[in-house]
């Protein structure tokens, strides 16, 4: 029987860089690399720039939810998220894998994977800001929403035991820091 492997569960703001930093990582390790990355399903059209999920109709999510297709799932801004269940089969045969979650489902992914670890992208609500205008998928209105939700969500995980890694710099320096956490971490 192999080792269990390590769900690692990236948390932080929409706009904080996620996407980007788990693109840099994936591109920098080599194909021998432990860590797998799970893509996320959402009701949401795919984007010319940003995640790299997997676009689902709002009927074809209720399906594979009703189904038990998701090891992971939630709703947010008016889309919903999953995570598949094939990330179980890769922490069974030992893998290091690679979540993008959400602040709010943290306590439901706790539950269900209580060794996983926590990483809190971090950003400067400057810095937020910008990057949410910038990517010109909100009003000015549903921006202010995003950034009041952050101080809340952030205020929430105060006693839980995390590690940041700030993104208000240069992609490649917290690029660069969550490589160095995930193999260090490695089983």
């Amino acid at each position: 029987m192999r080792n269990k492997g390590q769900l690692y569960y990236l948390i932080g703001p929409s706009g904080g860089g996620k996407d980007s930093l788990i693109n840099y990582v994936r591109n920098r390790l080599n194909r021998n690399s432990p860590i797998f990355f799970a893509h996320r399903y959402i009701t949401r059209a795919p984007e010319a720039k940003g995640e790299n999920h997997v676009a689902l109709s709002r009927e074809e999510f209720l399906q594979r939810l009703e189904k038990g297709f998701f090891a992971m799932h939630w709703h947010s801004y008016g889309c919903y998220y999953g995570i598949g269940i094939e990330i179980d089969h890769w922490l069974s045969k030992g893998c290091q894998v690679l979540v993008n979650g959400s602040r709010s489902y943290l306590p439901k992914a706790q539950q269900r994977y209580p060794d996983l670890k926590v990483i809190l992208i971090e950003v400067s609500l400057e810095v937020l800001k910008h990057r949410l205008e910038a990517r010109g998928r909100e009003t000015p209105d549903q921006i202010q929403v995003r950034l009041e939700r952050n101080n809340q969500m952030n205020n929430a995980l105060v006693n839980m035991p995390y590690a940041v890694i700030n993104n208000d710099g240069a992609l490649d320096k917290a690029g660069e820091m969550l490589i160095q956490h995930l193999l260090r971490h490695r089983r």
